[in-house]
């Protein structure tokens, strides 16, 4: 589709490369097991995943701090379980959390083998609204590291997407133009419609299983990038 056009490749990290759902459950799994706490861990992911994406839309929306999204996540969670969490037992899993999240490297089916395909022909780049000293760790961890020339992260924008100064900031580092840029990721608003919005072409990752939608092509599995590059 747009195969001759494109010379640069933006990727999202998480819900799109890295299987984030998958590694902060094992994270959560070994924390919960050290700090002895009693609670079903598939009742807690059924509410915890949902409350993290509605707290990471606030924080998106500059509507809380990283402090208050790394503690309100957690907090709202054990109150809408009614399981009895201390304010010092929330701060402890919540460091934890960070410090071990990065140690799991659970990637989606087929990323490397898309990487490499992409590598002979394009350049590789991560857009990701993630926090600079834990997303370099889960590239490098995971082993892909090395497939990306330019890692640009909110913290070093001062913006997250779908924020244009964090598209304009990933473009400038890597000297190319939005017409000749894919932008491919898991979050409509954020990465799809942040991205199009500047000209880049899109590409949506499905990751969520959302409704079929116009705005860009959608793709469920990361060996379909072939069908387009």
């Amino acid at each position: 589709m747009f195969k001759d056009k494109v010379t640069d490749v933006f990727f999202d990290l998480d819900h799109t490369l890295w299987d984030f759902d998958q590694n902060s459950a094992l994270t959560f799994k070994k924390i919960f097991k050290e700090q002895k706490v009693d609670l079903s861990l598939e009742d807690f992911l059924k509410v915890y995943v949902p409350a993290n994406l509605k707290f990471w839309r606030l924080f998106r929306e500059d509507k809380i701090t990283k402090s208050e999204l790394r503690y309100q996540r957690l907090k709202s969670v054990f109150d809408t379980l009614g399981y009895p969490a201390s304010d010092d037992l929330i701060h402890t899993l919540s460091e934890e959390y960070i410090s071990h999240l990065s140690s799991f490297n659970t990637l989606f089916p087929n990323t490397i083998e898309i990487l490499d395909y992409l590598k002979s022909n394009y350049r590789l780049h991560i857009i990701t609204n993630g926090f600079q000293e834990v997303q370099e760790k889960k590239l490098k961890n995971s082993g892909i590291y090395k497939y990306f020339d330019q890692i640009i992260d909110s913290e070093m924008a001062g913006a997250k997407k779908p924020n244009p100064i964090i598209f304009n900031l990933a473009l400038d580092k890597a000297k190319v133009l939005p017409e000749k840029s894919v932008m491919i990721g898991d979050s409509l608003e954020a990465d799809i419609m942040g991205a199009k919005s500047l000209g880049f072409y899109t590409i949506h990752f499905n990751a969520h299983k959302e409704k079929s939608h116009d705005v860009a092509p959608i793709i469920y599995d990361l060996q379909e990038i072939k069908s387009f590059l």
